[in-house]
């Protein structure tokens, strides 16, 4: 069966400036590092042929040795470019089309695998090209001219080298914001500035908070969350969030202005297991709260207090339906390693959010979405239609196609987390959170439904 995965990306330019880096594919090694090489047998157009290289000494010697050239099936100037790749028993087909839209340009890539190899070819050759997609999309934007207006706001990601720093990080850059990285170990491959620091004490990266114009901060800075609950890692995990917040309320002080928008990111599993609780912006946290989520958010947000900002979000994050995002992988592994069932009861909510809404939610808090305005204060990001652990489990495996699964007892993954180095409370408790601020401010969530948020985001198998 065929494989297709997709992307998107809302770019501030029009088509024909897109189009002209685009639609010359001896260009793409340019905004995808994944390509070495392409050599074209002839001039661009519907039926011409040539070569390329995928990046990696395995790769490109494998690939260059026995590879078959490609084809361009469809060559639409300023609206779409298909390159068909004959695979072992099978075909990639890889689609870039241009749609105007809002003023700017949506620009999709389409990625799909057919034939016998279908299965094999996506995840060794897929999983190469689709490699950081938002950050090719981002370098694609630069290339065909797309640089930050006099009044653009300069955001400064703190954490902005991980999944969601750097979706967000390309985003921005592709609407025409100017991005600037703090990160503990600078990516090469980055289109970004970069500053280094420890999170920990004030360096020469603060020079990243003085701009001439508006800046903005997005602290995501944070030890992942996908760790054995023991004492040192809770410890740890606090650590890295509070000091790295503490520092930059610190560094904040030192400016002769303060800082235009602060999107300061917390979770709503500062709730802990809050059962049957609806929970939203003015719901109170428990008390006690679990160590692992309570004793790690409720502190993270205190050291907030203080920054030196004109407007300023605490944005209680749920789960990010994210293909990129460790969360969700692990997710769609096990459900097609037929372990998608339920979990334990099976009744603990699920509350998440479509990473493009996400997005949004962040755009608005940073005042680039003028159709949307947040007040300050605690935001919950969560769409209104939370489910239980039963319900994502069944959306998960009927959107992957997969058969009914027998549940997970709380005590096989008790047993299964201490091999996978991970939290069971992850899995075995839940939160019914939603927005009411979100609802009031204007604010229209892109995949309110979970069916519509994993349609959207899953390796789809075609018909």
């Amino acid at each position: 069966m065929p494989r297709t995965t997709m992307y998107s990306q809302w770019v501030a330019l029009p088509p024909e400036r897109i189009w002209a880096v685009l639609g010359d594919p001896a260009r793409w090694p340019e905004w995808n590092p994944a390509v070495t090489s392409v050599t074209l047998h002839a001039a661009p157009g519907a039926g011409s042929t040539g070569d390329y290289l995928p990046r990696g000494r395995a790769s490109e010697a494998v690939h260059g040795r026995f590879a078959k050239p490609f084809t361009i099936a469809t060559f639409v100037p300023e609206r779409e470019l298909t390159l068909e790749q004959p695979e072992p028993a099978g075909t990639m087909r890889l689609r870039w089309t241009l749609t105007p839209r809002d003023g700017g340009t949506e620009v999709t890539q389409q990625l799909t695998f057919s034939g016998a190899s279908a299965a094999v070819a996506r995840k060794v050759v897929g999983g190469l090209l689709e490699t950081d997609a938002h950050t090719c999309f981002a370098r694609l934007a630069r290339l065909a001219g797309l640089r930050p207006a006099a009044d653009a706001l300069t955001v400064v990601i703190a954490g902005g080298t991980g999944a969601l720093g750097r979706t967000l990080a390309a985003d921005l850059t592709c609407r025409g914001q100017r991005v600037r990285i703090l990160t503990r170990r600078a990516v090469a491959e980055l289109p970004y500035a970069q500053f280094e620091w420890d999170g920990r004490s004030i360096g020469e990266w603060a020079a990243a908070l003085r701009n001439p114009g508006p800046t903005a901060i997005i602290n995501l800075a944070g030890k992942l969350v996908d760790c054995r609950p023991t004492e040192r890692n809770v410890a740890e995990l606090r650590r890295s969030r509070v000091d790295s917040t503490a520092v930059l309320v610190e560094a904040s002080k030192t400016l002769e202005r303060p800082i235009a928008y602060w999107v300061q990111a917390s979770t709503t599993a500062i709730w802990s297991d809050a059962g049957e609780i609806r929970c939203t912006e003015s719901t109170p946290l428990p008390d006690p709260g679990l160590p692992q989520m309570t004793g790690v958010a409720q502190p993270w947000e205190e050291a907030f207090e203080g920054a030196n900002a004109e407007h300023r979000t605490v944005l209680r994050t749920s789960i990010v339906l994210d293909p990129d995002a460790p969360a969700m992988k692990r997710l769609v592994a096990l459900t097609k390693a037929g372990l998608g069932g339920s979990v334990g009861p099976g009744t603990q909510w699920f509350s998440w959010i479509h990473l493009d809404d996400w997005l949004g939610i962040v755009r608005a808090a940073l005042g680039l979405d003028p159709t949307v305005t947040l007040p300050d204060g605690i935001v919950v990001a969560a769409t209104d239609f939370p489910v239980r652990n039963k319900e994502l489990m069944t959306a998960l495996r009927r959107q992957l196609r997969r058969p009914w699964s027998p549940p997970t007892p709380a005590a096989a993954l008790t047993i299964g987390a201490i091999f996978l180095r991970t939290d069971p409370a992850l899995g075995l408790t839940g939160r019914h959170a939603t927005s009411e601020v979100l609802r009031h401010s204007g604010f229209r969530f892109r995949y309110p439904t979970l069916d519509e948020a994993l349609s959207d985001l899953l390796p789809a198998r075609t018909k």
